[in-house]
């Protein structure tokens, strides 16, 4: 009797974890909140739907999309960070979510906050000239920089926008100097610059595309990293000019502190979703490139963008109101 009392009594504690364990529900659970820190309707907006209405599908939650716009994104981005780390509450970011930590002064640390999942998409940034602007290709605009300080005449959609800061980026590299005009929004930046009230602007292969193909403006370079998908015969500004190179990327993190496996699972469903041929087609068609990474890869893209804007934001003193 004893004996058996005391088997009984070894066989407990396990008996006991097990039991809590197996009680532990499988995320998810239940449906998984996704904050999309920019206006309903947007590039970003429409990316961060079509990937949760899969995510729905493949991980059998429904992941609902929540919009908190404001504060170029920097809103909804700290929204996310404070919630519990438990894999309820995602963030859809993109490329912006790095210059906002200067520029907005956030309350959180953008590298250390986060959990980073997945990259979503690269986005070909481009610059684009009025087809009556002197210079015919990337040389030759440099050129026109270097002679002419301050004569170009250059559109964005605001102040610390990615534009923006692309263009002071080449100016820091290249030791010039432009002339900053700022739009509220990119639209009527475009539309300035078709009249030919200004002289150059970056944008998107979506806004910029259809009048390059009219003829009305003319692709100098793209920003990125490497030539665009779209674009392949246009050059990369850092083939010119060493060190350069602006990605537009979307991607998807969760708080700091979220379970690796959550985070893994993620992941590969992610993986899985860039890779289904009806999702690349609706990328390409809004300009982007289907893109996915894994969180370690995702999380140094975050970080050399946080490096390279904060010095870029505090060496050209850039504010926002």
């Amino acid at each position: 009797m004893k004996k058996t009392r005391r088997i009984l009594l070894q066989w407990a504690p396990a008996f006991l974890f097990s039991s809590v364990d197996a009680q532990t529900p499988v995320w998810p659970s239940k449906p998984v909140r996704v904050i999309v820190p920019f206006p309903a309707g947007g590039s970003t907006d429409v990316v961060g739907r079509m990937i949760s209405a899969r995510l729905s599908e493949e991980l059998g939650q429904p992941f609902v999309v929540e919009n908190r716009a404001g504060a170029g994104g920097s809103i909804g981005a700290e929204v996310v960070v404070k919630s519990p780390p438990d894999g309820y509450t995602l963030c859809v970011v993109t490329s912006s979510y790095a210059p906002n930590a200067v520029l907005y002064k956030v309350a959180y640390d953008p590298v250390k906050s986060i959990a980073p999942i997945s990259l979503i998409s690269n986005l070909p940034l481009i610059l684009a000239v009025n087809s009556n602007f002197k210079a015919t290709n990337l040389k030759e605009f440099l050129e026109f920089l270097r002679a002419h300080s301050g004569a170009l005449n250059f559109a964005s959609s605001g102040v610390g926008s990615t534009p923006h800061l692309a263009i002071e980026l080449l100016q820091q590299l290249t030791g010039t100097q432009v002339t900053h005009i700022v739009y509220k929004g990119e639209s009527p930046a475009i539309n300035d610059l078709l009249a030919g009230q200004v002289h150059a602007t970056i944008g998107t292969e979506l806004a910029l595309g259809p009048h390059i193909k009219s003829g009305k403006l003319r692709a100098i370079a793209v920003t990125n990293a490497q030539r665009s998908f779209a674009l392949p015969d246009v050059p990369s500004i850092g083939e010119l000019v060493s060190g350069y190179g602006v990605d537009g990327w979307a991607g998807i993190w969760a708080p700091g502190g979220t379970p690796e496996d959550i985070v893994n699972r993620l992941n590969r469903a992610i993986a899985k979703i860039l890779n289904m041929p009806d999702v690349k087609e609706k990328m390409r068609a809004g300009g982007a490139q289907p893109a996915g990474t894994s969180p370690d890869e995702f999380a140094r893209l975050i970080s050399k963008d946080v490096a390279t804007w904060t010095r870029v934001v505090k060496a050209a003193n850039i504010t926002v109101q």
